[in-house]
């Protein structure tokens, strides 16, 4: 038996080869042909290998913790497109070579959607990244040499579907202005780009303040772009307050007070 798991993990039948056992017991109770025992072992490897692949590019996304779509509160912004919310989530911008860019101020859920989409890339099929504009940009200005930061350029430039996080927390000197460029500049009309940013396109050129590449920057960000505006106050500064008062009215309680 330990032979034929052997050979079955050197042909690829990794999953057939460390279940080998239960197969052979379930074969024998359902009495399977031979044709009915294939098509079984080969489903069960398809579903097997569909897994480990949708895990590599789960684990590749560097997508980490995040909130589902279901969680969030389409009534809380003042305004918002769900239409072009839900177009961007359904994934047609890729095959368009589209941009996406979500514009809004601090805690409106425009990390919360891009994450959603990134996810629904990965889960379609898709190879896709998700990093914050600072953490990019660092990794960039890193590379010890040319060549180096060439390899990098191009791990951003072929990733299919790329989330840029963050831009405009931050400002960053002209060297980082041309890195951003270089990735812009090779995505553009070749993959798609989704970026979230707090400062409209206006109040770019205060990211990389003396740059000479922003103006050509902006008109490859925004040429071919899905341009979703979110308005209102902050979701996490409500829930802040919210919490504050009920730790409040607790401890305003006649119960707890007596207790303590």
């Amino acid at each position: 038996m330990m032979e034929l798991k052997n050979m079955l993990r050197k042909i690829g039948l990794t999953y057939s080869s460390e279940h080998l056992d239960d197969l052979v017991d379930l074969a024998t109770q359902k009495r399977f042909g031979p044709h009915q025992l294939l098509e079984y072992l080969s489903e069960l490897e398809v579903r097997e290998r569909t897994r480990r692949s949708q895990q590599r590019r789960m684990d590749h996304s560097k997508l980490g913790r995040f909130k589902p779509m279901a969680d969030f509160d389409w009534k809380w912004p003042d305004k918002i497109d769900r239409d072009a919310v839900q177009n961007a989530l359904s994934l047609g911008f890729l095959s368009q070579q589209r941009n996406v860019i979500l514009v809004a101020s601090q805690g409106l859920g425009k990390t919360m959607i891009a994450k959603n989409v990134i996810y629904n890339a990965v889960m379609k099929g898709h190879s896709a990244l998700f990093t914050t504009a600072s953490d990019m940009l660092l990794n960039l200005s890193s590379q010890e040499s040319a060549r180096m930061l060439d390899r990098r350029l191009k791990y951003y430039a072929r990733v299919p579907c790329l989330c840029i996080d963050e831009i405009g927390y931050l400002s960053y000197d002209s060297r980082n202005a041309d890195l951003l460029f270089q990735v812009v500049a090779t995505r553009y009309e070749n993959k798609s780009l989704l970026i979230t940013t707090n400062l409209s396109f206006k109040q770019w050129p205060t990211i990389f303040p003396g740059a000479a590449c922003t103006t050509a920057l902006i008109d490859r960000v925004v040429h071919h772009a899905d341009i979703i505006t979110i308005e209102g106050e902050s979701y996490r500064l409500r829930e802040a307050q919210n919490s504050k008062k009920k730790k409040t009215l607790k401890s305003d309680d006649p119960v707890n007070k007596s207790t303590s």
